[in-house]
């Protein structure tokens, strides 16, 4: 009875076989006629035999599982997903990827990995992030080493609005530990003048050989550690996930103390989440660490001006102009400072009567408008030179010379106002 049941084991282990290598069969000559569907079926029959099957009929089945579903790059994302899977089982199995197929898997691999970037530069071209980001997550699949696909991933997943994927890849880039930080290389275009980039230093080379360009610069770009700390915490905050967001920030901080530039994505994260006194803390600490960061100290002028504190806010924006004296912003709102007086006392003068005390009160306070006005009158100025088409400046500083009776300005500028309103 014993014997018995062993033949009987092994017939049934033998006919496994048989319909198992029958189906490969049927998949193999389906997949060279290009019937991947009917490739499929018989990839799908097979499933439920190769879990005892032999390591070589493991990778044969898992190397025609993952052509079947690749379809020759016609394969929907989850066959995709799924045909990559199957390749690396292919080398897994074998032990590595210098096995029997293993050539064969990385000329597919790299065909898989060219028509994976097409698709995702089209899409990005024609502003389908959601495929793009998809597209560029199955690049990175693909090929693990090249992490800036994943970074490209998360940020056209952003692109589409998409914030959960690209959370989940922006944490997966953060638990690479991530930088991106990449040389560009540059030269100035003889013919047009403008500084032009290049793919790789080889190609620079030989366009400023051949004469079409000149002065070659290779620069480092910056660590994008900080940018992708900042994007989980603001996803974090978009979800109503504060204490996440906090915790995202004091992680990245912990492991880079000395990141001016994670510094400041905490302090503008604290800030979105109207936390302006731990901002004004931060962004402090921020100019202890670049005292020369002239847009560091107009944030902190912002701040301060929203808080009221005007004398603070004019140092700090003054600190800004002597840094950067071509920082027009930190012009515009001295400017805008020194006019917030003009309110309280427009409203004074409204209410004055007719008394000799009024009227006297009343010229008092004309004289302090002037005043006022003759203040802002060289902010608004240095605002217009570095910036001529700002409209709002033009209507600011063209009412103030209308009412400091400077009619010659007034004229010059109302011209100026309908020119650049014509031109919009």
């Amino acid at each position: 009875m014993k014997k018995q049941f062993i033949v009987a084991l092994a017939l049934l282990v033998s006919t496994l076989s048989f319909a198992q290598k029958k189906e490969l069969k049927t998949a193999e000559k389906a997949i060279k006629s290009g019937n991947f569907a009917d490739a499929k079926s018989a990839i799908k029959s097979a499933e439920s035999l190769i879990e005892n099957a032999d390591d070589k009929s493991k990778a044969k089945f898992y190397f025609l599982k993952g052509q079947a579903l690749y379809a020759n790059g016609t394969g929907s994302n989850s066959d995709m997903d799924q045909a990559i899977e199957s390749f690396n089982m292919v080398q897994k199995v074998e032990g590595s990827s210098k096995g029997k197929y293993g050539s064969t898997i990385e000329d597919l691999k790299s065909q898989m990995l060219n028509n994976f970037l097409t698709k995702a530069n089209a899409a990005l071209q024609s502003k389908d992030y959601v495929a793009s980001s998809s597209g560029f997550d199955k690049a990175y699949r693909m090929s693990p080493s090249d992490t800036l696909y994943l970074y490209y991933a998360a940020s056209t997943a952003v692109s589409g609005q998409d914030y959960n994927t690209s959370l989940k890849y922006y944490e997966e880039l953060r638990d690479l530990r991530f930088k991106g930080i990449m040389m560009e290389y540059t030269a100035v275009n003889k013919e047009s003048g403008e500084v032009e980039n290049f793919d790789s230093k080889s190609i620079r080379d030989l366009s400023v050989r051949a004469g079409t360009h000149t002065a070659p610069k290779e620069t480092k770009t910056e660590s994008k550690s900080a940018e992708i700390v900042k994007n989980i915490a603001l996803i974090h905050l978009s979800n109503g996930d504060n204490e996440k967001a906090i915790e995202a920030m004091k992680l990245a901080r912990e492991q880079n103390p000395d990141d001016l530039g994670l510094l400041i994505s905490e302090a503008n994260v604290q800030l979105k989440m109207g936390n302006k006194e731990r901002f004004k803390e931060l962004m402090k600490e921020a100019t202890v660490k670049d005292p020369d960061n002239a847009e560091l100290q107009y944030n902190l002028g912002v701040i301060a001006a929203e808080a009221g504190e005007k004398e603070e806010s004019m140092k700090y924006y003054e600190k800004a102009i002597a840094l950067d004296p071509s920082y027009t912003d930190a012009y515009n709102n001295i400017a805008v400072l020194i006019l917030s007086e003009e309110g309280s006392i427009v409203e004074e003068m409204n209410s004055l009567g007719n008394s000799s005390a009024d009227n006297k009160r009343y010229d008092e306070l004309r004289a302090k408008r002037s005043t006022i006005f003759e203040s802002a009158i060289p902010y608004l100025e240095a605002t217009l030179k570095l910036k001529p088409k700002d409209i709002q400046a033009v209507q600011t500083l063209m009412n103030i010379y209308r009412g400091s009776g400077k009619t010659d300005k007034y004229k010059e500028l109302k011209a100026k106002l309908e020119t650049l309103q014509a031109g919009n």
